[in-house]
């Protein structure tokens, strides 16, 4: 027994697709699913089609029509043979992104960004360019508080997700690194964030106590990490587990505290 592999949006389609390339009903047809696919992460980017195999009795290989029996042989048409490999569907409308296409990273990402920004507010425009292998992506106008959300965790999810689905794309083995602003609120969070981080470290030094700066998500504690890390009477720490991890600033003992306690 043969077989034949087809590929689809789901795996209906890909059903359909065989019947109609095999002349068969679906009562008639056997397959096994491969793969039921997978329609993407918001069905943005990513998406997979679902794809089958097809057993075929040998019997249905040598069957022919019998209008084509009675002709003769260079009056048969000829129908391309079926690959051994998948067979592709070319109708654009399944949303079906070639294994041979890669889309530009610069264009991918502002595509991805532009529909989840259209989908949060609108009359908002975005600017992308490359810098150092890291894609940066501006978003300006529109509703930005809504983009950004509470501690920027908006804006994060969003990143994080436009991230996931570039380099989803991307088969370089280098990972391109993606960064989403809205309104430059990175830069004034950066610049916020160092000055608090100050504060708090000169409190920590002049009680002599821990200081918890609660919970942050990663970027923030690495811009709090930075600002500090040259200062030697103050440590800082991550504590805690899961997704918004707190962040500690401990007082050091310098040469002079040290004298002073003995």
């Amino acid at each position: 027994m043969s077989s034949l592999e087809f590929e689809g949006k789901n795996v209906d389609k890909a059903v359909q697709m065989a019947c109609d390339e095999l002349n068969l009903t679906t009562d008639e047809i056997q397959y096994t699913v491969l793969s039921r696919g997978s329609s993407g992460i918001f069905g943005l980017g990513g998406a997979k089609n679902a794809r089958i195999k097809v057993y075929l009795p040998e019997k249905s290989m040598e069957s022919e029509p019998d209008a084509d029996a009675t002709m003769p042989p260079e009056s048969v048409s000829e129908k391309p043979a079926p690959s051994d490999g998948p067979i592709a569907a070319d109708d654009p409308s399944d949303g079906r992104h070639g294994p041979d296409s890669e889309e530009n990273p610069l264009d991918l990402s502002r595509e991805i960004l532009q529909r989840i920004v259209e989908a949060i507010t609108s009359d908002a425009t975005i600017a992308v360019e490359e810098t150092n292998g890291r894609i940066l992506l501006n978003v300006t106008g529109g509703n930005a508080g809504a983009l950004i959300g509470k501690k920027g965790q908006t804006l994060e999810a969003i990143q994080s997700l436009v991230d996931k689905i570039v380099n989803k794309h991307h088969r370089n083995e280098d990972r391109i690194r993606v960064q989403v602003d809205v309104e430059g609120y990175l830069a004034t969070r950066k610049l916020n964030l160092e000055k608090l981080a100050q504060r708090l470290a000169d409190k920590s030094k002049r009680i002599r106590k821990p200081i918890s700066l609660g919970q942050m998500n990663g970027y923030d504690r690495r811009i709090v990490h930075l600002a500090l890390k040259d200062d030697p009477e103050v440590k800082t720490k991550s504590r805690g587990e899961g997704y918004m991890r707190k962040l500690v600033i401990f007082p050091q003992k310098t040469n002079a505290h040290r004298q002073a306690s003995q």
